[in-house]
């Protein structure tokens, strides 16, 4: 009785196309002009303002230093920060970076909280005005923020909330166009089954969204939740309108008033690139914990 040796396939690797190189290739680019300017401002960050512009375009400073940084976190006198190269501009950046956290963390909370609610309403209940509703979402989802600065101006200031957090966040935790057809689109693609025989037995819509619809959509909210707090984080527009007071502003306009508020005609290079490069971080730290888990559900969204 003969055995018949099984042997496993090999594989054939795939030829190298003109089209898979111009594709990698094209990766590669976007990568550097991502990463690039990130490496460049640690750099300056690093750099004594004396050499900054002394001729040598390294990525690697020829006499790092971190002096930068101690500057922009308080922990220098104006003569030490003179004697760096600095100027007499200061900037709170332990303050402004608080006001930049809590002003994301209520805008997430606010905006994942009533997009959720407002995304099951229109995805499974039927009541007059629902697809109409939709599609004013979807208009207003079209329109430039520019437009509505002004009309969103003159209405925080006849409710007198100009340089309040109130009228910073006013105009984005009523309503998020993008979080409610985000999410809505990912719960049509839920079984009604489930939410039907609970509803038999007795359960109400609202236990129904909490304890069940609510856990289905955890991946879609997460994502959600880091998407606006993204966007939250990196806005300048609106709060450079109307939070120009300390206690209010955010870092991203304060860091635009400290470049402006150099006494010399030449802006704090260094001091200014090592706020920014601080300034990063949380949202880095953000990406690294959970960046696996947005692209899985980013994934899982569009194949649904």
């Amino acid at each position: 009785m003969k055995l018949i040796a099984r042997t496993t396939p090999k594989k054939r690797h795939q030829p190298v196309t003109a089209r898979k190189v111009a594709g990698w290739g094209l990766l590669i680019l976007l990568i550097i002009v991502t990463v690039l300017p990130l490496l460049w401002a640690l750099r300056t960050a690093l750099t004594p303002n004396s050499e900054i512009f002394s001729g040598n375009y390294s990525l690697i400073p020829e006499n790092a230093t971190t002096i930068n940084f101690r500057r922009v976190l308080g922990m220098t006198t104006p003569e030490e920060s003179v004697a760096a190269g600095g100027t007499a501009a200061t900037i709170n950046f332990w303050l402004y970076m608080r006001n930049s956290l809590l002003f994301v963390a209520i805008l997430v909370f606010a905006q994942v909280t009533t997009s959720t609610m407002a995304a099951y309403a229109l995805s499974r209940l039927h009541f007059r005005g629902r697809d109409t509703l939709f599609v004013t979402l979807l208009v207003a989802l079209m329109i430039p923020p520019i437009f509505v600065a002004l009309p969103n101006f003159v209405l925080m200031d006849k409710l007198a909330w100009i340089n309040t957090f109130q009228g910073l966040l006013a105009p984005y935790v009523l309503i998020c166009p993008f979080g409610i057809f985000f999410l809505r689109q990912f719960m049509l693609s839920l079984p009604r089954e489930v939410e039907e025989a609970a509803m038999l037995d007795g359960a109400s819509r609202w236990t129904v969204f909490r304890k069940m619809i609510v856990p289905m959509c955890a991946a879609p909210i997460t994502t959600l939740a880091i998407i606006q707090a993204v966007f939250g984080w990196n806005e300048y527009m609106w709060p450079q309108l109307i939070a120009k007071g300390d206690s209010v502003r955010l870092l991203n306009v304060a860091l635009s008033v400290f470049a402006q508020s150099s006494p010399s005609t030449r802006p704090d290079w260094a001091g200014l690139m090592a706020a920014a490069t601080l300034q990063i971080i949380p949202m880095f730290i953000l990406l690294i914990i959970f960046g696996k888990r947005l692209v899985n559900s980013l994934g899982l969204t569009a194949a649904k």
